[in-house]
Order: C-alpha cells, then sequence, then structure tokens
C-alpha cells in the first residue's frame, strides 16, 4: 500500500515537470551587423533590384518569423562570405537565415 501511495505521490510531483519539457520553446537568436556590413548589403540589395513582394496575409515582419516558401530568397555574392539571404516584403528588406528561413534581421 505505501509503494502505491509513494508510487502516486511520484507520478503527481513529476507530471508537471515531464510536460513542461514537452511543450515548444521559441529562441531568439539576437544577429548583429557592423554598419560598414550593413551599409554594404543595404547597396547591393538597391543594385540588384530584386522585386519587392507584398507581406502575405497574416505575416508580420519581425526578427524571429519564419518565411513563407512562397517568399523567394536571394544571395549575396559569394566572396562577401554573408551567410545570409535576403528578401524584400513591402517596404522592408530582411536578412535570412537559408536553413530554417528565420528573419534574423532587417536591414535599415
Amino acid at each position: 500500500m505505501k509503494r502505491i501511495v509513494l508510487a502516486t505521490a511520484l507520478a503527481l510531483v513529476a507530471a508537471p515537470a515531464f510536460a513542461q519539457s514537452m511543450t515548444e520553446t521559441k529562441t531568439v537568436t539576437t544577429t548583429t551587423i557592423a554598419p560598414a556590413e550593413e551599409t554594404e548589403m543595404r547597396q547591393y540589395v538597391v543594385r540588384e533590384h530584386r522585386p519587392m513582394v507584398p507581406p502575405p496575409a497574416g505575416f508580420t515582419v519581425t526578427t524571429g518569423a519564419v518565411l513563407p516558401e512562397a517568399i523567394q530568397l536571394y544571395t549575396f555574392p559569394a566572396e562577401r562570405h554573408w551567410r545570409y539571404e535576403y528578401a524584400t516584403i513591402g517596404d522592408q528588406t530582411v536578412l535570412v537565415d537559408p536553413g530554417t528561413r528565420r528573419v534574423v534581421h532587417i536591414l535599415h
């Protein structure tokens, strides 16, 4: 009988901790771009003159947002070794991690 009570008590204590570990967490990483590099990136984007796409319904351009697959990403020149790709959504150009399609920085 004592074992059943002890097992029940342990289950009641452990269940919330287990449930919490099973919930999804979201981590937003801050990306710092040197001002000179940001200027170069912005100049490159202007020179390339890629088409702007309107924001999809319900999508807000924010750092950490994942871009829908319908939004095309463009690459920077390989010699620059910038690991990001970019897209212009509305009037904002965003740097995107190509592996996750997550917005890491909004060019200003």
